[in-house]
């Protein structure tokens, strides 16, 4: 009898999701390794063009009470998934990248006559911000939302483990360790975060989304 595989997600994933895993007969275990709070701050002095760098960014501005009067300008973001909940809600996408080190570029490269506002998380990396500054584009940041380690420690054995940011590992690796489990990352930023935990064994999905891990998963165990 061939051995059930298990695996971990470190956050807990939507019920459509989770229908590729069932199908091929892969065990699943889930927890939140990190929490999100959102914030209300004063919408005040903002730039010519928005950039948001994920959905929780989003989520949060949309809970705002002046986030109306916000969508008469252009919006630049990070990420599929943060691309199509803009612009489901009104918002005008210029350009969408699959990471923040392209979207800056971009921004440097074509879009560099306008001011911007970014709106951004308390965990957020400083590649995006830094390389707009070093070209001298006019940006502004507004913390709209928090991110929270929520370590748990896991007892069961697993043979894979679901990573989707930085911040969830640093989470899973407070209380839990990694030997020869498979990690696979929702994007390049994830893996470098085990990497530099000297953590092998790592990949990457195709493209930086919850649906691309999970394929990852399957295409791994059917081989």
């Amino acid at each position: 009898m061939t051995k059930p595989i298990n695996i971990l997600s470190t956050k807990k994933l939507l019920s459509n999701q989770k229908q590729d895993l069932i199908y091929a007969n892969i065990n699943l275990i889930e927890e939140d390794f990190i929490s999100i709070k959102y914030t209300s701050p004063p919408l005040e002095g903002l730039g010519e063009a928005l950039i948001f760098t994920s959905q929780n960014a989003v989520q949060s501005v949309l809970d705002h009470p002046k986030c109306n009067e916000l969508k008469n300008k252009n919006a630049f973001c990070v990420g599929i998934k943060t691309k199509e909940l803009l612009t489901k809600n009104g918002f005008n996408v210029i350009a969408y990248t699959g990471y923040a080190a392209d979207l800056a570029e971009i921004i440097s490269l074509i879009y560099n006559q306008e001011s911007y506002t970014f709106f951004s998380g308390n965990l957020r990396r400083d590649v995006l911000p830094n390389t707009l500054k070093e070209n001298k584009i006019i940006l502004n940041e507004v913390n709209v939302y928090e991110t929270h380690l929520t370590p748990k420690k896991i007892n069961e054995k697993v043979d894979g483990i679901l990573f989707f940011s930085p911040s969830g590992v640093e989470s899973y690796l407070k209380l839990n360790t990694i030997q020869n489990e498979k990690c696979f990352c929702i994007g390049t930023t994830t893996a470098e975060a085990l990497d530099k935990n000297k953590i092998k064994n790592i990949i990457i999905a195709t493209k930086p989304s919850v649906e691309n891990v999970i394929t990852e998963v399957v295409e791994n165990y059917k081989r």
